[in-house]
């Protein structure tokens, strides 16, 4: 338990049955083997077992050439657009709504306009192929990272991702990101490993992470003011304040690589994540952008994996916040 947390729960009992166990994995660049917990490092994989691809449909980019026509008509707007500002400039850069509309139309529902080579540029699902390797996240030992999640027998829990993006995933609603495998193993029964697997051919850079080593540190986590009765929430953060202590992200919903603890809903409201059997689940690892496995997801946030609480078989859900 951190000192900040068991001093907050000592003076304000009231805040015990909130307490969640976590571990922070604390990733630092490094040269993991397969037989080490690491993020983004080789993992221990049998060298007969398949190596898993994303059945999903990819999003590729699809580029257009702009006819003459079009092209002249865009850069006629465009310096029409220019001259109004220079002989205006207290004003922003303006069309009217008569060039808004021929702009439209000739974007014809793309997402961007490429103006160097003066292609429209539009996003489509991809469903050819037999699917993209997907690429190792988080390899996880027991020894490293103790709790009640793990299957009896198991001592390995190995964390994959497609690294492309997806919508639309079945069971993942309002979700935009790299879909998410989760792997346990016993590691006494892996006799031989794969050294080489099968690298993605396409792939987002920022869905790569860099090899780390983990400094694992458990910890005590507490939820943030969504997730808490009022008076409470307050009574702690008046505990916080008084020892200049921020009570989110710091007392609670710790941020960084972390198994377990809370979710933050820092960005949005607070929305509840029930499993198809109708349980609340609960937060099983967080994903954090930037630092050494120098990974981005969402607008350089966290992905979130929830499980179900009741029957850990049931499919996770993913968030990004």
């Amino acid at each position: 338990m951190s000192a900040s947390a068991e001093s907050l729960i000592a003076d304000i009992p009231a805040f015990a049955p909130y307490a969640r166990p976590a571990t922070l994995l604390r990733p630092a660049a490094g040269s993991p083997g397969a037989g080490d917990s690491s993020v983004g490092g080789p993992l221990l994989w049998p060298a007969d077992d398949p190596w898993p691809v994303c059945p999903a449909p990819h999003l590729k980019e699809v580029r257009e050439k702009l006819t003459d026509e079009e092209r002249e008509t865009w850069q006629r707007i465009d310096h029409a657009m220019k001259e109004r500002h220079r002989q205006n400039p207290g004003r922003g850069y303006e069309v009217t709504a008569e060039e808004a509309r021929i702009q439209t139309e000739i974007m014809a529902g793309a997402s961007a306009l490429d103006m160097t080579n003066w292609e429209r540029i539009r996003s489509v699902q991809d469903t050819s192929g037999p699917g993209v390797p997907m690429v190792p996240v988080i390899q996880l030992y027991a020894r490293d990272v103790p709790g009640d999640h793990w299957p009896a027998g198991m001592d390995v829990l190995q964390v994959l991702w497609c690294p492309n993006d997806h919508s639309d995933l079945p069971g993942q609603r309002y979700y935009w990101g790299p879909t998410v495998e989760l792997r346990y193993r016993s590691s006494s029964t892996v006799a031989t490993t794969l050294t080489h697997p099968p690298r993605p051919d396409r792939a987002d850079k920022s869905y790569l992470p860099h090899p780390c080593t983990i400094a694992p540190l458990e910890i005590v986590d507490l939820p943030e003011q969504d997730e808490l009765p009022e008076d409470l929430f307050d009574e702690g953060d008046r505990w916080a304040e008084a020892r200049d202590l921020e009570f989110n992200r710091v007392l609670a919903c710790r941020p960084g690589w972390k198994v377990g603890g809370w979710p933050s809903w820092h960005l949005t409201d607070f929305t509840p994540i029930d499993c198809s059997c109708g349980a609340r689940m609960r937060l099983f690892l967080t994903m954090d952008s930037g630092d050494d496995p120098d990974i981005v997801v969402g607008r350089y946030g966290e992905l979130r994996v929830f499980t179900c609480p009741v029957d850990a078989s049931h499919p996770i859900r993913l968030n990004i916040q």
